[in-house]
């Protein structure tokens, strides 16, 4: 049981409009209410109502902020415990004052993630709808918010239960063949087992269907332009954002270092990488830049090479096609506004017509076409339905595959007629791999690991 009251700042810090404090515990109204003057004492407040008044300093009285206090008693609130959540002027010197005063009394300082831990703790949520709250702060598209904001309402979780379920009873069906083997045939239980196996594996194939798009919607897909100096890379990179974010000129070598920045494409995330021009240099400053971006192309998921489509192809950019042949690239043939002079099948050597994408940047021709290169490279042109239960983090993906992989070993044992007390052995453990999912059969230290990566006011 869970005794002690904690508080954290719930709001960005900075300069805003409001800050909000939330205070979590048993002891949430009484100790707040040291610090509160109002109208009605907090301790005789409904819940879910809110309060005007002031954060006082209790020895002498001296009014320190003006809020308002909202009350959520228990179990009616996230933590399902007493909270309180401080409304004050959003500025650093009024939110310090403030929890200050919180941390003078009986309430200590929350640890990242400390209040979805103890809605988790306190069983409002599941481990992996905890994760989900994670990935609604961090979604970059309207579709990856969708997705988490679908994993905290516990539509995984409840696809999951279904599925550990069937395993129990299949479990139950192995136990009454082991406890009472002269009222079952062996022989039926290990089809019982083929079956339901077969019908929870089909279940994890569709879940994983959705895993690489998932995946991608979760983390976005980190994208290197790349190409020789003055081919446009850098006027890609702002079209693509739409904002002036990298510096461009007339004159090479401009960018010295990788710039980042994230955009959403078809309501596809992209961490767009704007490489410096690569080409042999005897610039110590532009030889970095070089080496960088050609780390970028190891380890970018999507390479956009932006060729000028305006002179013939250098030795340098062949040498930068065979690198990233078989690849997922695009080529982009920029400057068309001018006379072509490049050889479309020097390229077409190197990738199908369908990515290599003519454009203009300069006259903004042809971003269309380059949104859809780049949707039907990853999504084959769309996204699926937004009524699947998509599976976007890289632990539930690999419990997944364990579970799978369990289920595949006991399908297999029972065809081979393997003893049903070992059969038994797989078709569990596949239980608790699901179950590690949603927290059920997960160790104290991952559910730490897990949510010290939460910020601190969640």
């Amino acid at each position: 049981m869970i005794s002690d009251t904690i508080t954290a700042i719930s709001t960005a810090v900075g300069e805003a409009g409001i800050a909000v404090i939330r205070v979590s515990g048993p002891d949430a109204v009484a100790e707040t209410e040291k610090i509160f003057r109002s109208k009605i004492p907090l301790t005789q407040a409904e819940s879910h109502t809110v309060h005007y008044g002031h954060i006082i300093e209790p020895a002498s009285g001296e009014k320190i902020e003006e809020v308002l206090v909202t009350v959520m008693r228990a179990p009616r609130s996230f933590t399902t415990e007493d909270v309180v959540e401080i409304s004050a002027h959003g500025g650093v010197v009024s939110v310090k004052r403030v929890m200050d005063l919180l941390l003078q009394l009986n309430i200590r300082l929350a640890e990242p993630g400390e209040f979805t831990k103890r809605a988790f703790l306190n069983g409002r949520i599941d481990l992996s709808q905890a994760e989900g709250v994670m990935d609604l702060i961090r979604s970059k598209s309207d579709r990856a918010f969708s997705v988490a904001l679908k994993q905290v309402e516990g539509k995984l979780s409840s696809k999951l239960r279904d599925l550990r379920h069937t395993l129990v009873e299949t479990l139950a069906q192995i136990e009454v063949n082991i406890d009472y083997p002269e009222h079952d045939v062996e022989s039926l239980t290990s089809e019982f087992i083929k079956e339901k196996s077969s019908q929870v594996m089909g279940e994890i194939d569709k879940l994983l269907t959705t895993a690489e798009q998932g995946k991608i919607l979760r983390e976005g897909i980190t994208t290197a332009i790349v190409g020789r100096p003055n081919v446009g890379k850098s006027s890609l990179m702002n079209t693509l954002a739409q904002d002036n974010r990298a510096i461009v000129t007339d004159i090479p070598g401009t960018t010295r270092d990788v710039i980042e920045e994230f955009i959403t494409i078809n309501n596809i995330p992209l961490k767009l990488l704007d490489t410096a021009g690569i080409r042999e240099t005897m610039d110590v400053v532009e030889k970095i830049g070089v080496e960088r971006s050609r780390s970028a192309v190891n380890d970018a998921d999507l390479i956009l090479m932006v060729v000028n489509a305006a002179e013939p192809l250098h030795q340098d950019e062949i040498e930068l096609l065979e690198q990233i042949r078989g690849r997922q690239s695009i080529i982009i043939m920029n400057k068309m506004d001018l006379t072509p002079q490049i050889d479309r099948d020097v390229l077409l050597r190197y990738i199908p017509e369908e990515r290599l994408v003519p454009m203009s940047v300069k006259d903004d021709l042809g971003v269309d076409r380059l949104e859809d290169a780049i949707s039907t490279l990853f999504f084959s042109g769309k996204l699926e339905s937004a009524d699947l239960t998509y599976v976007s983090n890289v632990r539930h993906i690999a419990l997944l595959k364990k579970a799978k992989q369990s289920l595949v070993d006991a399908y297999e044992a029972a065809d081979q007629f393997v003893p049903i007390d070992m059969i038994q052995i797989d078709v569990r453990l596949a239980w608790e791999q699901l179950g590690e999912i949603v927290g059920d059969t997960a160790h104290d230290a991952l559910i730490d690991q897990i949510f010290s990566q939460f910020c601190l006011g969640k």
